[in-house]
């Protein structure tokens, strides 16, 4: 921890994502790597709704993997994923109810929230320090209304980029732009003399609408001899894909280093949806720990740095170079293996637990 910092501080985390499936997102490592250093750290989850099981949108295999009620995990976070008749943020659902009703004191040294669905009423009176933790852009509907309340109630802000931040409009509490880090050794290739490695380009994310399918497809269409293995749920092409594009479906996250590392290059294909100007993607880095190159449509977060392996581009006209450079580039990508290194989450870490106890509270 940093000089301020309460003995043993309670820390409480309002995410967007559980830790019970294949993705890890920054608040999952934050709470780990804080719960290593002491704290003691509740990880409170979007609820599962009765809606979403009836609906198919989380499915029965999915529902029975997630605990009910508080989990202790080995790291010592205790996560609860409330389960609830209606989506947030209707219903009665309340985060000190919910807390209490588990038996989990609703009193912390600080809170950060990072799912605005999450906010209700009694969010505030459960901390004096409470940080909103946007990471993505809203620039609309439920989810927007929710985050100017919470703007409006927040005692600081920690955006994962600074477009994201921007987006924000002006500010009167403190704020940093703290951008997702890394579990470097989870990822780190095992050191070898040559290069072992296929003509393998690989994604591993989500397959939303922030995808870019006719990116792949031209990519695959135009280098036949390359591999291309796409690892994530749900699955839909909006186009015909060609023979050498393999789906794998969602692969649990500890299995996601092996593939990594039989692959030369990581891709981030994304598509024209405007949310993608904010992104802060972890794979970026989880790719280059794991010694590949990347290819990644150029963001306002996400620029080449081609000495390191990171390719960009920013349309259709410039995507097949910008592949077939980070194709020829070094194989294991050292130099992107070390500056991935500098972007640990324990130096993320650091960043955020000195903004928190240097704010001043209420």
């Amino acid at each position: 921890m940093t000089s301020g910092t309460p003995d043993r501080p309670r820390i409480l985390f309002l995410s967007h994502s559980h830790a019970f499936g294949p993705f890890r997102v920054g608040s999952h490592h934050y709470a780990r790597t804080l719960a290593q250093r002491g704290a003691g750290v509740v990880h409170l989850s979007t609820p599962i709704s009765l809606a979403h099981r009836a609906s198919g949108r989380v499915s029965r295999a999915d529902d029975a993997a997630v605990p009910r009620g508080p989990h202790r995990d080995a790291d010592g976070v205790t996560r609860l994923v409330p389960r609830t008749m209606l989506p947030r943020p209707y219903g009665p659902f309340r985060v000190a109810n919910e807390l209490r009703r588990h038996g989990i004191r609703p009193e912390f040294d600080a809170v950060l929230i990072d799912q605005p669905l999450l906010w209700d009423d009694t969010v505030r009176s459960l901390t004096s320090r409470l940080v909103y933790r946007p990471t993505d852009l809203y620039p609309d509907g439920v989810k927007a209304q929710q985050q100017r309340l919470i703007v409006a109630a927040a005692d600081g802000v920690i955006a994962t980029s600074a477009e994201v931040l921007r987006d924000l409009g002006p500010l009167a509490v403190p704020a940093l732009a703290l951008e997702n880090g890394v579990d470097a050794a989870h990822f780190a290739t095992p050191s070898a003399e040559t290069d072992t490695r296929l003509n393998v380009c690989v994604y591993v994310g989500a397959l939303d609408g922030r995808f870019d399918w006719t990116q792949l497809a031209t990519w695959a269409q135009s280098n036949p001899e390359v591999r291309f293995v796409i690892a994530g749920p749900a699955a839909e092409p909006q186009v015909e894909l060609p023979h050498n594009v393999e789906l794998l479906g969602p692969i649990a996250y500890d299995d996601v280093p092996a593939l990594l590392q039989g692959s030369r290059v990581g891709l981030l294909p994304l598509s024209d949806d405007p949310l993608n100007a904010g992104r802060s993607p972890m794979k970026l880095y989880e790719y280059l720990s794991a010694g590949l190159a990347v290819v990644s449509r150029e963001t306002p977060v996400i620029h080449a740095d081609e000495s390191a392996g990171v390719f960009t581009y920013g349309g259709s006209v410039d995507a097949g170079a910008a592949l077939h450079r980070a194709l020829r580039h070094p194989s294991p990508n050292a130099a992107g293996t070390q500056r991935a290194v500098a972007e640990s989450w324990d130096a993320k870490t650091d960043a955020l637990a000195q903004f928190i106890w240097g704010l001043a509270g209420r």
